[in-house]
């Protein structure tokens, strides 16, 4: 979606491949980046089934064009994941199953997502977690629009500031105190600004996590 946030899946799954294969080898993308734009429009209006329809049409030209499977390389909108599934035959890879996994693996169960409000407050997220007994919390209204303002107002600008880095590991501390057992970096541009070995509870980067089990699906792995 934001570039900021399409720059870092392209730059994580080819340096997977490039691990894992040795010499020279990348992965071989079919990469569609939509104008960043229109979709927050959507978002702010709340019309998330034209969202769906305009992803979903993407999804299909990326079939049409070989796609083996599909990668949204975005935590919020996976709120339409339903209509890009329904759009497309090959497998849509869900960052919220794939991150469940890892968690489960783990021994979290009461993780705390940091994430869009869109992600935060719509429900879709804590509802996939639930299916994998993972019981999501969430910071309180402020600690919310907190996190949302730092994600689009700057790290989608691409500014990294100490100041908002310290408000987040904040609100970790606060949800440690609370009985959060672990941290969910569920937004791509929050890897930006945490480290997830770098803060109070232990972290799961989604973006890491979904762009690592690309790079199986591609080899082989899953």
């Amino acid at each position: 979606m934001s570039f900021e946030s399409s720059a870092i899946y392209y730059r994580m799954i080819n340096e997977a491949v490039r691990e894992r294969l040795g010499g020279w080898r990348s992965a071989d993308i079919l990469m569609r980046s939509v104008d960043f734009q229109p979709v927050v429009d959507l978002q702010r209006a709340g019309r998330w089934e034209k969202a769906g329809r305009h992803l979903a049409e993407a999804a299909r030209g990326l079939e049409a064009a070989g796609a083996e499977c599909i990668v949204v390389c975005t935590v919020t909108m996976h709120l339409v994941a339903p209509a890009i599934e329904e759009a497309v035959k090959v497998p849509v890879l869900h960052v919220i199953d794939v991150t469940a996994e890892r968690l489960r693996a783990a021994g979290c169960r009461r993780p705390l997502l940091l994430a869009t409000r869109y992600t935060m407050e719509q429900g879709f997220y804590q509802a996939r977690m639930a299916r994998h007994g993972i019981e999501v919390v969430t910071p309180d209204p402020d600690g919310r629009t907190l996190v949302h303002d730092i994600i689009f107002d700057e790290l989608c600008a691409g500014k990294v500031l100490d100041r908002s880095r310290d408000a987040l590991i904040g609100l970790v501390a606060r949800a440690k105190a609370e009985g959060a057992d672990s941290l969910i970096l569920g937004c791509t541009e929050v890897g930006m600004i945490l480290d997830p070995d770098g803060t109070p509870l232990p972290g799961f980067d989604s973006t890491a996590i979904h762009a690592a089990a690309a790079v199986d699906f591609a080899l082989g792995d899953i």
